[in-house]
């Protein structure tokens, strides 16, 4: 089973500056080399405390140059939200020739009004703006060469320079939450990334379509699914529950104000109706009990917890791989430092001899 290490960049501390923030969580990220994760990830979202990750590919260069043999992955580079797929394209290239190609390849679509607002990009045009530019960029790190016809990205042949030195094949991931786009994740030969929100048993219909959407396209059967969660862990039980309770609770509150989840506006967009189902049921819960039930499906507790929680989930969905998220909802980075530590002595050499 393959680990990664998740950066969010969130600052819900009291008494940090954003740029302390940034500095605390680089520092702690480096360490994940030597705790032993397999890769480092960083996510790309703007304008808000839920995640201040604007430049994931210029945080994993600068991770990139502290480490030595650890992949890094972009989960993910929201493609609608660049207008020019060429210079994503030259950045891999640039990022996989100064790492000797430990980098790993994530696209997103976005899903936050606020900041496809901000960037003035109608969300009404996410899907055919990631399905155009995903396709010119996988194409131009096979040939070299990048091209395209639009509508969105018109883009005469052009050469890519430094020439990108390794394809995306086996090291592409793409976010997909909702049906239509795990569909186009199957089409285009990525590994699914998704976020665990709900009970496991609800995310597997979900990647049951990537899985026969890939099989379809491709005629072999699809890579295990990369899930991605909060985690927090401790030796005393009691710690972890009321640590992991408390920071939870800030970090999906600020979730659901970033997505407007609760709102229900997702259905009049087009290409995110199906995001009508998950504001139902969080609006049926009410807010209490929906930070509740989130906090409920996230890996935290002691080590052998965590391990039975990402146990049971191989038991609904079969083989995956893992991404946890360490740092979040304001919590004392000695507390994350910690975390991390113990989970890369207790729970991952168990987690290490799991197929994936």
């Amino acid at each position: 089973m393959k680990i990664g290490y998740m950066i969010m960049m969130a600052n819900h501390h009291a008494n940090l500056s954003d740029a302390e923030m940034i500095r605390e969580e680089m520092r702690v990220a480096e360490l994940a080399e030597e705790v032993g994760y397999d890769s480092i990830w960083c996510a790309e979202h703007h304008f808000e405390p839920y995640s201040m990750a604007v430049d994931n590919l210029q945080v994993l260069t600068w991770l990139g140059a502290r480490t030595k043999n650890i992949q890094l992955g972009s989960a993910a580079i929201i493609l609608p939200w660049w207008t020019q797929p060429v210079r994503i394209v030259e950045k891999i290239a640039t990022l996989d020739a100064m790492t000797e190609g430990r980098f790993l390849i994530g696209f997103g679509r976005g899903l936050a009004r606020c900041e496809f607002e901000a960037f003035g990009i109608p969300m009404d045009e996410a899907r055919g703006r990631f399905d155009e530019a995903a396709r010119m960029i996988v194409k131009a790190l096979e040939t070299g060469f990048i091209e395209g016809e639009g509508p969105y990205f018109p883009q005469k042949r052009t050469e890519i320079k430094p020439r990108p030195p390794q394809s995306a094949k086996d090291r592409l991931y793409a976010v997909a939450m909702s049906p239509d786009s795990s569909k186009i994740v199957g089409e285009l030969g990525a590994r699914l990334m998704c976020f665990v929100q709900f009970d496991m048993r609800a995310h597997k219909s979900n990647i049951d379509f990537y899985r026969n959407a890939f099989q379809s396209a491709h005629g072999n059967n699809a890579p295990a699914p990369l899930l991605l969660d909060f985690c927090y862990c401790h030796e005393d039980a009691g710690v972890a529950e009321e640590r992991a309770r408390k920071y939870l609770a800030v970090n999906y509150l600020s979730i659901l104000q970033h997505y407007e989840f609760m709102a229900d506006y997702h259905k009049e967009i087009k290409g995110y109706e199906t995001y009508e189902k998950s504001a139902s049921f969080l609006n049926s819960l009410g807010l209490e009990k929906a930070v509740e039930d989130y906090i409920s499906h996230q890996a935290w507790g002691t080590p052998q917890q965590v391990l039975d929680k990402l146990a049971a989930r191989r038991d609904v969905i079969g083989d995956y791989e893992w991404n946890s998220i360490v740092s979040y909802g304001g919590m004392p980075f000695d507390q994350v430092e910690g975390s991390m530590r113990l989970l890369g002595k207790k729970v991952l050499p168990e987690l290490r001899s799991w197929s994936s």
